[in-house]
């Protein structure tokens, strides 16, 4: 069976992330050792909260070069929410400098009239990236659960593998390079939408263990 190390620094729900694994047919393994990361078969990097505390508790607990390793490997690997944010180079919500391992800047939502900030509840998906692994077997334009006052802006925007519409602003939903995916929603809170993600995610996996 699929080992997912769940990467744990004190940044995010990291049982409801395990428990959707599981429903999708996987074994998590929380985990903040680079050997653990490097023995898995993918790795799955959550996150709730703010941009400079994620930065910090990673780089204290020596996680900042296992995560660049384990993406460099070319094993399956997982960012959701704010674990796709520290990802790129900055972020206008702090001041520490991201991993940046995407090129870009993680920025704030203009206010507008009639837009919530925090972005938080359900939205549509638009594809960008339509074959991309993560949508299989999904209807065009799924709604997915959102909570995040900050977005993501790739510089190249090709990476980019869907986008969400907010006010009158189109951002980044999801970004897809090689064996990285990042979602900016929450799989394990957008029902069975979320759970096909995370199955088809699971079932990359399991392609890279049988090739």
């Amino acid at each position: 069976m699929a080992v997912i190390a769940v990467v744990d620094y004190d940044m995010g729900n990291l049982h409801s992330v395990c428990k959707g694994l599981e429903r999708a047919g996987a074994t998590p393994k929380i985990t903040d050792s680079a050997r653990e990361m490097e023995l898995a078969d993918a790795v799955l990097l959550p996150g709730v909260g703010a941009f400079d505390p994620a930065v910090q508790h990673l780089r204290s607990r020596g996680l900042e070069q296992p995560i660049k390793a384990a993406i460099s490997s070319g094993k399956p690997f997982l960012g959701i929410c704010l674990g796709l944010q520290i990802l790129f180079e900055s972020s206008e919500e702090g001041h520490e400098p991201g991993l940046g391992i995407i090129k870009g800047k993680v920025r704030r939502f203009r206010p507008e009239p009639g837009i919530t900030i925090p972005h938080m509840g359900w939205n549509q998906l638009e594809f960008t990236q339509p074959k991309c692994l993560l949508w299989e077997y999904l209807a065009p334009h799924p709604w997915v659960y959102f909570v995040h006052s900050f977005y993501v802006d790739p510089l190249d925007t090709t990476v980019r593998a869907a986008t969400v519409t907010h006010g009158s602003q189109s951002i980044t939903a999801a970004v897809a390079r090689d064996n990285l995916v990042a979602v900016q929603f929450h799989p394990e809170k957008s029902s069975n939408i979320g759970l096909q993600i995370l199955s088809n995610f699971v079932a990359q996996v399991r392609e890279e263990i049988a090739a």
